[in-house]
């Protein structure tokens, strides 16, 4: 007997070989059968969908879980266009916290105020406490004079704005959150994804310097899975800056590897190991992704993480260990040292179906697409992105390079796989308003960015789910509708392919199925109780 049995519905399966369904059975968490197939079949409950759509849960092949929960629940400096404003609610926190506490805030961007702040600034608020204020990128900071003067001094800039490394340095000072604050972040930035259709997603980087939380982060990843406050599917990418040298055999290959807290029991269907996470380039907001040609009215091109032979060096050690590698890189020149590294580490150790990815490919220049596609690199971009803060991007790369960005047809045309995500909480999670944006290229006010990079639904709604699946390594469980695949399924209240392109982002996600379990029953069992289990 079937759990449940979905009826009356509008399925798209993302599966060419059988488009589109309109009956799906399911059992124990998994799909058995589609239309006739499980019609006469009996079942414990008919769930009758009266003609609604669904699609494979969306998947976000890039995101920062943790960050985004703790961002929810940390008090923000955003949205401000002055200075002042920001250092009014600076003494708000501070207040607020006792006596030789951090006061941490997030939201901090320069670029939108009638002024940058300096540590001066926060100084003069900080009733003698230590001040951290995170950038919106995740790339940057600013902090007062407390805290720098506990910095080495090549981090210590005078006027408090640190980025990359700087940034790092004054994290590693911060004292860590306890694993049931994290778990707890966890829990609000999981409930987030389910709301918008997703039920799978990488976490795009855990023991990495620039997202430091705690020095066994993983761990917090489990706990909340132990304890149910995990409502979606998690696959933990790994820092490389996490890895310690080690002395394996010799046959093994292996020369780095890493403890993050992990222990027996990690790694079932719900919570597993992804990709070695190896960063190359800051970002662009921050002003730090590495570039062939300055930002428009500066002198600067960004910055490298390392130099390009360290980073090529940890790219073939992760790959010669087995690792998948996703490589952080926004610039086009950190594309090029990514590609590179790529590159030299299949010629040192030819591997079939290694998978690699470069995360971001925010500016892409004609010239690395066919790179991409001839060293099977699935590109993984952030739609909204560009939807966000495109203005701002188009201004500071110029109308050459602005059509570059965060590109779609060009990568599809030249057979590169393209999985979406958002990066989140850089930008809004949403997948079906990274959908709109890969349609319509359009900026938040209207600007068309590289029109001629658009692609079509259909082919956006594949990036967030069949390729975004692939990126994953999930394919064979994940990303379509068909049997044997897990029932993760989101019920939308129109289907993307027939409204209007402008009304795709607002289309109401209604539910959310994680094997067969609604986002409003998410701690019930398949089959179980009520009408929102399947």
């Amino acid at each position: 007997m079937l759990c449940a049995r979905i009826t009356n519905a509008t399925v798209v399966t993302m599966d060419p070989a059988r488009p589109v369904a309109h009956e799906i059975g399911v059992w124990r968490g998994r799909v058995v059968g589609l239309d006739g197939d499980v019609a006469d079949l009996p079942a414990r409950r008919v769930v009758d969908l009266d003609g609604a759509t669904v699609l494979p849960g969306f998947i976000d092949s890039h995101v920062h879980l943790l960050w985004a929960g703790l961002t929810a629940r940390t008090p923000s400096v955003a949205p401000s266009r002055r200075a002042e404003d920001v250092l009014t609610a600076v003494a708000a926190a501070v207040a607020a916290r006792p006596d030789g506490a951090w006061v941490s805030l997030v939201g901090y961007d320069q670029r939108t105020l009638d002024r940058p702040l300096t540590a001066t600034d926060l100084d003069a608020v900080s009733a003698g406490r230590k001040v951290y204020l995170g950038h919106i990128s995740g790339h940057a900071c600013l902090v007062n004079s407390a805290v720098l003067k506990e910095l080495p001094a090549p981090a210590a800039r005078p006027d408090g704005f640190l980025a990359e490394d700087a940034m790092s340095a004054a994290l590693a000072l911060r004292p860590p959150y306890s694993l049931a604050e994290l778990a707890d972040a966890l829990a609000v930035s999981g409930r987030v994804c389910r709301a918008q259709g997703v039920t799978g997603c990488a976490e795009a980087g855990i023991g990495s310097g620039l997202f430091r939380n705690s020095p066994v982060e993983a761990a917090a990843f489990q706990l909340a899975h132990e304890t149910g406050r995990l409502p979606l599917r998690v696959q933990l990418m790994v820092a490389a800056d996490a890895l310690r040298p080690v002395e394996a055999a010799p046959e093994d290959t292996t020369t780095r590897a890493f403890g993050l807290g992990l222990r027996t029991g990690f790694g079932d269907g719900r919570l597993s190991l992804g990709a070695l996470k190896v960063f190359t380039d800051g970002g662009m907001m921050a002003r730090t992704a590495a570039l062939t040609a300055p930002y428009v009215g500066s002198d600067s091109t960004g910055m490298l993480q390392a130099d390009p032979a360290v980073l090529t060096e940890t790219v073939v050690e992760g790959h010669k260990a087995g690792w998948q590698l996703a490589v952080h890189a926004i610039g086009d020149r950190a594309v090029d040292v990514a590609l590179d590294a790529l590159d030299a580490a299949r010629r040192a150790k030819p591997r079939a179906d290694a998978r690699h990815r470069v995360e971001h490919a925010g500016l892409v220049r004609p010239d690395q697409l066919a790179r991409f596609a001839a060293l099977g690199v699935t590109a993984v971009v952030q739609p909204s992105f560009l939807r966000y803060f495109g203005d701002d991007y188009a201004a500071v790369l110029g109308p050459e390079r602005a059509p570059w960005l965060y590109r779609g047809r060009g990568f599809l045309d030249h057979g590169v796989r393209l999985a979406g995500s958002s990066d989140r909480p850089v930008a809004d999670g949403a997948p079906l308003r990274a959908v709109q944006f890969m349609v319509e290229r359009a900026s938040s006010s209207g600007q068309i960015i590289g029109p001629e990079e658009a692609i079509g639904v259909d082919e956006a709604l594949r990036a967030y789910t069949v390729d975004a699946a692939y990126a994953c390594r999930w394919e064979d469980s994940a990303g379509s509708i068909g049997p044997g695949k897990r029932a993760d399924l989101v019920v939308l209240g129109d289907d993307p392919r027939r409204v209007d392109p402008g009304r795709i982002g607002d289309i109401e996600v209604v539910r959310t199925y994680v094997e067969g379990v609604a986002d409003d029953d998410a701690d019930g069992a398949d089959g179980g109780s009520g009408d929102t289990a399947v």
